[in-house]
């Protein structure tokens, strides 16, 4: 009764347009959880700190505070935001462990309303809001729920050049001694799936971004399951399966992965997201070389392809929420210089230009910008004889203080010569001290809030 009831309470919620349901995606290292640290900090501070000068409702004083609440999926692990805040105030702070499983959240921010429907109802109302958080790789899963096992064998293979082509060669020299028309070799499929595993495991330690299945670099519960225990295979799309032949428990586990795993995972929680927001890291993959930075913006393609969009209203809120905001934002911002933030901002708006036309063309209302979720560095100028240039002062992860300008952030996808020269350098700061009394510093988390809720809150 008492889950009856709050089913009930969150269809009332989304009737009155009082409840959202916001996606934090996006790949591993682009920083979720500090995004989500630092957003529902930022919230609860609300009644105490000016620290959101670009969140409308709280510069003019209607935000009156929030709270966090029990979520009404009792099925989902809460986000562990108690454990990020004593990373991120340990001494010497560090950063929260990223995403290895689904996880939520659920805030109550309680405001004065400004639309006259809503003042009909009181002075205050409380706007409910679920943030979701996934593993960045188990995105990359939802592309297989239209493809079948040879089209997705295919499309590994074809994958295999440069670095990837390397990386392969002990897995692919194990597939040289591999029949899939042979009787069911348990052991060896085994022993293939585990250098499968290495394989993807080795892509993402280079710096490359798409790897599927995601599940084999992030399993979760499903760690050890028969269910991740298949492979790639070269085989003609007319080729016979044998029954009880190494192929059929492939394609077995292929199709099951898919049903039971994907397919469960896009219906539960995918499919009732209202607003998105994608976190990328851009600055990573500059370091990391050519390889990785295209690895990365295929891999965004891939992603972006499997969202449902399309404007709600409160028909579709309540039954079939779609997708009606995006917010792409490139994270690590306190990590260049604030006069590469325009750069930086182009050169996003060029990896996802293929998803921003087409959620253009559902009338999808999108942005893009940079932001900081925790600020690492300070951001001046060193003086050089009688000139001075930006630079960022901070302390790194192994504890050395440092003042450093990183260099230049390309406006658009770097051409042949950008990698030859490698003329940026960026570096890993751990966040800066901050007392618990305080809300986090940080660079434009209020722009994202007035995004991703501002309408919500009018």
């Amino acid at each position: 009764m008492k889950q009856l009831t709050q089913e009930m309470n969150d269809l009332l919620s989304r009737t009155m347009d009082s409840h959202v349901r916001i996606a934090v995606t996006g790949l591993s290292r682009a920083g979720k959880t500090a995004f989500i640290s630092s957003l529902v900090n930022q919230l609860l501070h609300t009644s105490t700190h000016d620290n959101l000068p670009l969140f409308a409702a709280a510069r003019d004083k209607r935000v009156i505070g929030a709270k966090r609440e029990p979520q009404s999926n009792m099925l989902v692990p809460r986000f562990a935001y108690d454990q990020a805040m004593e990373q991120i105030h340990a001494t010497p702070p560090t950063w929260p462990e990223p995403t290895r499983d689904v996880s939520e959240i659920r805030l109550a921010v309680k405001y004065r309303p400004i639309k006259r429907t809503k003042k009909l109802f009181g002075s205050t109302a409380t706007l409910n809001i679920d943030i979701i958080d996934y593993p960045g790789e188990w995105l990359l899963d939802l592309p297989l729920l239209d493809m079948d096992f040879n089209h997705w064998s295919q499309s590994q293979f074809t994958a295999l050049k440069g670095v990837r082509a390397d990386l392969a060669k002990q897995w692919l020299a194990q597939m040289e001694r591999f029949d899939p028309d042979a009787p069911l070799d348990e052991k060896q499929i085994t022993q293939i799936s585990s250098s499968y595993s290495d394989f993807l495991f080795a892509c993402k330690d280079h710096g490359l971004h798409w790897v599927q299945p995601g599940r084999f670099v992030l399993p979760g519960e499903l760690e050890g399951a028969p269910v991740l225990q298949f492979f790639p295979c070269r085989v003609e799309p007319e080729h016979k399966v044998i029954k009880g032949s190494n192929l059929a428990i492939l394609k077995a586990r292929y199709r099951e992965y898919q049903q039971k795993v994907v397919k469960a995972f896009y219906k539960h929680h995918f499919s009732t997201f209202d607003r998105q927001i994608v976190l990328v890291d851009c600055l990573q993959p500059l370091n990391a070389g050519q390889d990785s930075f295209n690895d990365m913006r295929q891999a965004l393609e891939q992603i972006m392809h499997s969202f449902r969009y399309g404007r709600s209203n409160v028909l579709k809120r309540l039954f079939a929420p779609r997708i009606d905001k995006i917010l792409f934002a490139a994270t690590k911002a306190d990590h260049v210089t604030p006069e590469q933030h325009n750069n930086l901002v182009s050169l996003l708006q060029q990896m996802v230009h293929p998803a921003w036309q087409t959620a253009c063309y559902e009338n999808i209302e999108m942005s893009c910008m940079t932001l900081a979720s925790i600020q690492a560095t300070e951001a001046g100028f060193i003086a050089q004889g009688d000139q001075s240039y930006p630079a960022l002062r901070g302390v790194t992860i192994d504890g050395q203080s440092l003042t450093v300008f990183p260099g230049d952030v390309p406006k658009t996808r770097p051409e042949k010569a950008y990698w030859q020269q490698q003329g940026f350098d960026f570096i890993d700061f751990r966040p800066m001290e901050n007392s618990i009394d305080e809300p986090l510093p940080h660079i434009r988390i209020d722009k994202a809030l007035e995004f991703l809720i501002g309408d919500k809150l009018k």
